[in-house]
């Protein structure tokens, strides 16, 4: 094994978790979580000569966030194009737990509102720090921040909203 493999499964074996979570709170699903940092992963293996000097885990958020707004996009446009039947939804759970409540609210945000709330505020990023993962200005990080959070309170009541994303680290 060469230096530069151990380095990138000294970084997975460090960071996976992380990455895992930040996934999963892009997508909100467990199964495609994996699959965006499957392929977040890959990507950051073929460039990991170039990355691993810098600090490679702000690389494989914007790849990881990259990917799930792809993915939401490829689904609107496949949901739009007319079928045979009807798709099969799945059927809503009520449950009482706030974090399924917030989790059904992040996954109503549209992809980019829904990315800037999880590097803002679940992964304590700054304005420019989630910037530059998401390769826009700050002033459009304030913007959609501002709107994912209107949305947010509108679903889930002002204190809950605020309350919940305080204490969903915990």
């Amino acid at each position: 094994m060469s230096g530069a493999e151990r380095d990138f499964s000294a970084f997975v074996a460090a960071r996976a978790t992380s990455l895992l979570r930040v996934a999963y709170l892009a997508c909100g699903d467990e199964t495609e979580a994996e699959d965006l940092l499957q392929t977040a992963l890959e990507r950051t293996y073929r460039s990991w000569d170039r990355v691993r000097y810098d600090n490679p885990e702000p690389y494989v958020r914007r790849v990881i966030v990259n990917a799930a707004i792809s993915r939401a996009r490829r689904r609107a446009i496949l949901s739009i194009i007319p079928t045979h039947r009807p798709p099969e939804r799945p059927a809503r759970v009520t449950d009482v737990d706030l974090r399924h409540v917030l989790m059904e609210a992040l996954r109503a945000l549209p992809p980019r509102q829904r990315a800037v709330v999880v590097l803002r505020y679940w992964e304590d990023l700054s304005e420019a720090e989630t910037a530059e993962a998401l390769g826009c200005s700050v002033g459009t990080v304030k913007s959609q921040a501002s709107k994912a959070m209107a949305k947010l309170r509108s679903a889930l009541g002002r204190e809950a909203a605020e309350g919940v994303i305080r204490n969903a680290r915990a």
